[in-house]
Parts: C-alpha cells; sequence; structure tokens
C-alpha cells in the first residue's frame, strides 16, 4: 500500500467516524498517527497542532493537512484534506436534502447520547498522552493553568496564545542571559528562522487582506454562486476560534447583511454540523445545499476549506525550521502549551454536557480502560454509537 493510499483510507474513515468537534478529532488522529502508526513523533504532531492554532481556518482539517504533508508530501496534504473533508460533506448534504423536503431536522438524540460519552474518553486519554509530552517544566504548567483561567475567564483566544508565545520567549532569552556565554550560542542562525517564523504569520495577514477583498465583491450582492463562493471564502479565511465564532460570521454576513438566510436555517446548519462526524465547517455545505442545492454546498464547501489548504501548504514547511530555532522554538512550546490549555477548556464544557448520568459515565470509563488497551478509537465510537441507540434510541 502506497503513502497515498494510507493516507486516503485513514482520513476518509476518520471522516466518517470522528465526532465530536476538533478536540475528538484531534484525540483521534493522535491515537491514529502517533500511538498506531508511528507517522510522526507527539513532539511533531504537537507542534503542528500549536502551528493549526496561528492560522484561520479549522484546526482538525488544517491538522489533518499537516500530518498528509509529513507523510505523503504535497500531494498527502492535499488528500489528507480532501479525504477527511469530502465524508462530512457528504453527509451534511443529505442531510440537507431531508430538511429541504421535510421543512425539519432530522435529530440522532440516541446515536449522540453514547458517541459523546466515549468521545469524552478519547479526548482524556489524548490530553494525557500530549500533555505528557508538551508539559516539561514547571513553566509550562504554570502557562497553561494561566491560560485556563483566562479562557474561562472570557479573554480572546487568540490573545492567550500569542501571550503565552510571548512569555516563553521571554523566559527562554532570561535562561539564556544567565547561562555562561550570556546570549552567543542563542545567536547564531535565528535570523533566517525567525524570518520563517514571520512569514507563517503573515501568511494569516495576507488571507485577511484578500478575504477583505472578497466582502467587498459581495456587498450588496444578489444571490448567486459566485457570491456564496466570495462569502464562504472571506470567511474560512479569517475565522479563529471555536464554532460559536464561526456561528457569529455567518450570522452577519448571510443572515444579517445579505438576507440570504433566516436565523433558524442558520442555527440548524450549526447543529447540523455538530451532530454529524467531521469538520465543524460543514455547516457551509448545509447552507450552501439550502440555498442553491447540490452546486450550492459544492461551492460552500469549496469555499470555506480553499484557505485552510493554502495556509497550510504556506506554514506547514516552516514548522521544522521554527523549532530548530532556539527563540521561534519557545514561541512554539508556548503556543503549544496553550493549545492543549484550550483543548482542555473545550473538554471539560463538553464532558459536562455529555456524561448526563450513570449509563453515559459508565460507557466512558469503559472507553477509557479500553484505549488504555489500544482498542481503536474508531470501534469505541461505533460501539458507542450502538449502545446510544439501544438506550435512548
Amino acid at each position: 500500500m502506497t503513502a497515498l493510499t494510507e493516507i486516503a483510507w485513514l482520513f476518509l474513515r476518520l471522516g466518517t467516524t470522528a465526532f465530536g468537534g476538533p478536540a475528538a478529532h484531534i484525540a483521534m488522529m493522535d491515537d491514529e498517527v502517533v500511538r498506531r502508526r508511528g507517522w510522526l513523533s507527539r513532539e511533531q504532531f504537537i507542534d503542528f497542532l500549536g502551528a493549526t492554532n496561528l492560522i484561520p481556518g479549522p484546526n482538525s482539517s488544517e491538522l489533518a493537512m499537516h500530518v498528509g504533508h509529513a507523510r505523503g508530501g504535497w500531494k498527502g496534504l492535499i488528500v489528507a484534506g480532501v479525504c477527511f473533508i469530502l465524508p462530512a460533506a457528504g453527509i451534511v448534504s443529505g442531510i440537507a436534502a431531508l430538511y429541504v423536503r421535510y421543512g425539519t431536522l432530522p435529530v440522532a438524540t440516541g446515536l449522540l447520547y453514547g458517541v459523546k460519552a466515549v468521545t469524552i474518553a478519547i479526548v482524556a486519554q489524548a490530553l494525557y498522552a500530549l500533555g505528557r509530552t508538551a508539559l516539561t517544566s514547571g513553566w509550562h504548567v504554570v502557562v497553561a493553568i494561566a491560560v485556563a483561567i483566562a479562557v474561562v475567564a472570557g479573554v480572546n483566544e487568540i490573545a492567550t496564545l500569542a501571550a503565552a508565545g510571548v512569555l516563553m520567549l521571554l523566559l527562554h532569552r532570561v535562561r539564556v542571559r544567565r547561562a555562561p556565554g550570556g546570549m552567543a550560542s542563542d545567536s547564531a542562525g535565528n535570523d533566517r528562522a525567525v524570518a520563517g517564523f514571520a512569514l507563517s504569520q503573515s501568511a494569516g495577514t495576507v488571507g485577511a487582506t484578500s478575504a477583505a477583498v472578497a466582502a467587498g465583491v459581495t456587498v450588496a450582492a444578489p444571490f448567486g454562486l459566485w457570491p456564496l463562493f466570495t462569502v464562504f471564502l472571506k470567511i474560512g479565511a479569517v475565522v479563529f476560534g471555536s464554532g460559536y465564532v464561526l456561528l457569529a460570521f455567518l450570522r452577519e454576513d448571510l443572515v444579517q447583511r445579505l438576507g440570504w438566510l433566516t436565523e433558524q436555517q442558520l442555527l440548524d446548519a450549526i447543529a447540523v454540523g455538530q451532530i454529524t462526524p467531521g469538520p465543524l465547517f460543514t455547516a457551509a455545505t448545509f447552507v450552501g445545499y439550502l440555498l442553491a442545492g447540490p452546486a450550492g454546498a459544492t461551492v460552500g464547501t469549496v469555499g470555506i476549506f480553499l484557505p485552510a489548504f493554502v495556509f497550510v501548504a504556506l506554514s506547514g514547511p516552516l514548522v521544522p525550521r521554527i523549532r530548530r530555532s532556539p527563540s521561534t522554538g519557545a514561541i512554539l512550546d508556548g503556543v503549544n502549551v496553550a493549545s492543549l490549555a484550550l483543548m482542555a477548556v473545550v473538554s471539560l464544557q463538553l464532558a459536562r454536557a455529555a456524561l448526563l448520568d450513570i449509563p453515559t459515565i459508565l460507557i466512558a470509563a469503559v472507553s477509557m480502560l479500553l484505549l488504555h488497551r489500544r482498542i481503536n478509537s474508531v470501534w469505541l465510537i461505533l460501539a458507542g454509537a450502538i449502545a446510544g441507540l439501544l438506550l435512548r434510541g
């Protein structure tokens, strides 16, 4: 089996079974590409995870692209991204067709009852493994706790990532100054690495600028496939953060400014993105189908995910160079620690919504035990779905 075939098979399977949002997707990828296949070391995986938080777009999809690039080069990047997105887009399109026909949203309550409990176990196991690798000093732990407290208090997620990176850089500088030889040991070769790091950050600025142009194109435009494409291209190029941030952007453009959707339709689109496997950004697939059928679904999907491919292609090759420089490596360490803290906060919020009673707690506990025995997380998701249907179906 060639590398590209391996990538395609893995991410098609994950795109079909990865319920639970970005935290769960990241956990399942860690299980598959680090624990089971050894395609990446855990250090490399965490670096790519940190890099996805520095650029706009769907984090789990971008992480899939990074893994594909590391395993199979540029072709691997495209294959991993497409194969992770395509199954979810197909499922969402099918639900959208039912929605258009019957005017209501099919709700898989029983299915999600068991799947969410398994998801919590998968995320908890991944957080433990990733944390053991990333939290290598007392300062890392302190920064992670500070980030978690700040996010819970309502501080902007991007601001906390930036602050963590700057703080770890300052701590690194202090350590170097106190070491014999002062700054000399750290200065050699840093200029190019720092320039590479700056270039990876500038990718977001370039995307935002081009997105602003796209926004200008769509202002007061009548509905059509091209205006629909540019709206989603803009959103995909500038959205950082959670699905709730995506909801705000979609509402501003599609409900308030253009009047293409009602509030209820938009909420249903976000709900579909949450109850289906794969990336939440497939809400764009649902919206596109509502507005223009299969062609609209295709346009919406391509528009919102295209910037992610561009950003990963620009920033991915720079991650190893960033790591080789002690200074920029310290910044990446800070971002990595902050990323895990964000993942932990989201996981606690998910646990409150998923572990509702004794059966869900038992499902999560048994899943943790089986994960420890290296049972594949995909089989656990399927077993959770069956258990949920039996208990609540």
